[in-house]
């Protein structure tokens, strides 16, 4: 088992995201998951990303606040504790329009190995 203090996740920057702080709680370290890793996620408002996708999956779990999820043009509303699975490829667009900060798990597998 590996245990890892909130106090000790670290920083990362995830591109095309902005007034966000993202912390990696597991992930990428000896010991830890092999098959995806976890960030969490303090959008401001205002705060968002996209529009872009990636070519793997990733679920979205808002634990306070609230993020309006934008995909082909349609709006979803996702609140406390409401979740979302992105598909590869599908483009996304993510807004806090609120004026509260949203707090977010975000769950992304590793990126495939360059053979």
């Amino acid at each position: 088992m590996l245990v890892k203090r909130f106090e000790d996740a670290q920083p990362y920057e995830a591109p095309n995201h902005f007034g966000v702080t993202g912390l990696r709680l597991q992930g990428f370290e000896e010991g830890g998951p092999t098959n995806q890793w976890v960030g969490l996620s303090q959008f401001l408002p205002g705060g968002g990303a996209g529009p872009d996708s990636t070519p793997f999956e990733k679920v979205y779990i808002v634990l306070d606040g609230e993020m309006t999820v934008i995909i082909d043009g349609h709006e979803t509303l996702l609140t406390k504790y409401d979740s979302c699975t992105i598909a590869p490829d599908e483009v996304r667009k993510i807004e806090n329009r609120s004026n509260f900060v949203c707090t977010m798990l975000v769950v992304i597998p590793y990126p495939p190995e360059a053979s």
